[in-house]
């Protein structure tokens, strides 16, 4: 007995040194060997067994992540496509967790603080993310990606969870002396890309985008404080970054879901334009409304506050209710996007002549009798970028044995040395015909 007061003892001085000090003081009873098991579709059982982490997931911030959808309107296109940030979230949490104890095996110090941070920082990557994830992003919350966000939001978790995110906010934000957890949760080879290349091929059912994860994760190392790979991983990391784009003009760009969410941008182009102009009967009696008709672009606390209850949920039930507005621009728009009646769209990777935009328009105004300015909502042109592997970002380096480092571009590689840094643009009209 005496033997086991003694290291109760040890274990409490040790907390009281560490950031969750304060966390662990006020939550006495919750340190004991609580664990719970998900069964993800992906991966099959996900371990949760920190106290923090369940903190986290019970958080109103957090569960909000399942009423917003992964991929946006992709299901129009893939109907298989309907899984959630939350389920990306859990599968990233997942991988982080496989990448931590691999680089511990191979000697890299990591403390179990700095293991749980890296966990929680992962776990709230996304949290920033508004209704259909990137499809609407700028355009309800003007001006502030999801990164923004999500660091807003983190730091208000933060202050509810007794300052025991800190170190994962300074993980998150590259703050942290060890740079390498913050590349495992954003870089070029981060769990982040891994899990959603491998979770949107397995709903979407689109092969190409399944990637060997379980082979790259044993191939990670830390090397002077940076995340590498090793030498005999360079071809997994080839099949990643082919992979990857594969998926961009497969699923993430496919011409049919950039035309749907187009429409949805559209949608909400109108209502913000018809309320200026003074139109009544727009109103949603949700959250939506403050954004769409109160929001002066100053993120305050009480805009942040709003914006952690708007979800998916809000959007669709507002494009139904504006589907019977006597706007006919308006009520056309969201009665073809939920019927799946969606705008015909052409890609090239040319410019379109400006011939070929004026015969649309005009056989689109004379088909739904509709003046000039409002047949820009149903025929239009702009681009689509996808540029696999930015030198200017984070790098990818393999680590040889001979403990040379080399950036994968740098490696005598034909495929990767053509075409991953070679920047994709295509060209597209959105129209009636």
């Amino acid at each position: 007995m005496a033997k086991c007061a003694v290291s109760a003892l040890k274990l409490f001085h040790l907390c009281t040194n560490c950031t969750f000090a304060g966390w662990f003081n006020k939550n006495p009873t919750r340190m004991g060997t609580k664990r719970k098991i998900i069964n993800d579709p992906v991966y099959g059982f996900i371990t949760i067994d920190h106290p923090l982490i369940f903190d986290i997931m019970a958080h109103p911030y957090y569960q909000r992540l399942r009423r917003i959808h992964q991929m946006a309107l992709a299901y129009l296109v893939y109907p298989g496509a309907v899984h959630t940030r939350l389920h990306h979230s859990l599968g990233a949490y997942h991988l982080m967790c496989c990448a931590l104890t691999e680089l511990k095996a191979k000697g890299t110090i990591i403390s179990e603080e700095e293991e749980v941070a890296a966990k929680a920082a992962i776990l709230l990557h996304d949290i920033g993310h508004g209704p259909f994830s990137h499809s609407l992003e700028n355009k309800l919350v003007t001006g502030v990606n999801h990164e923004t966000l999500s660091l807003r939001l983190m730091k208000e978790m933060n202050e509810d969870l007794n300052g025991s995110l800190t170190m994962a906010i300074d993980i998150f934000t590259n703050q942290y002396p060890k740079k390498f957890l913050h590349q495992l949760v954003s870089g070029q080879l981060d769990v982040d890309r891994m899990d959603y290349l491998t979770r949107d091929s397995f709903f979407t059912g689109v092969s190409e985008g399944v990637i060997g994860y379980d082979r790259i994760l044993k191939m990670l190392v830390e090397f002077k404080g940076e995340l590498m790979v090793e030498e005999k991983g360079i071809y997994s990391i080839e099949k990643f970054l082919v992979a990857r784009r594969q998926m961009y003009w497969q699923v993430y760009l496919h011409k049919t879901v950039l035309a749907a969410e187009k429409m949805l941008v559209n949608v909400i182009k109108r209502v913000k334009e018809l309320f200026n102009a003074g139109t009544g009967g727009l109103e949603t009696g949700a959250v939506l409304d403050f954004f769409l008709f109160g929001f002066n672009g100053m993120l305050d606390k009480q805009a942040l506050q709003q914006f952690a209850r708007l979800d998916d949920m809000d959007v669709s039930f507002a494009v139904k209710k504006w589907s019977n507005h006597p706007d006919f621009v308006l009520s056309e728009l969201c009665t073809r996007l939920l019927n799946r009646r969606l705008l015909k769209i052409k890609l090239q990777s040319e410019p379109f002549n400006n011939a070929e935009v004026l015969l649309k328009t005009a056989e689109a105004s004379k088909s739904l009798h509709l003046s000039k300015a409002e047949t820009k909502y149903f025929v239009f042109t702009g681009e689509a970028h996808n540029t696999l592997y930015k030198t200017a970002d984070e790098r990818i380096n393999i680590l040889f044995k001979d403990q040379s480092v080399k950036d994968i571009t740098a490696i005598d590689d034909p495929l990767i040395h053509q075409t991953i840094s070679v920047p994709v643009k295509k060209f597209y009209i959105c129209s009636l015909t």
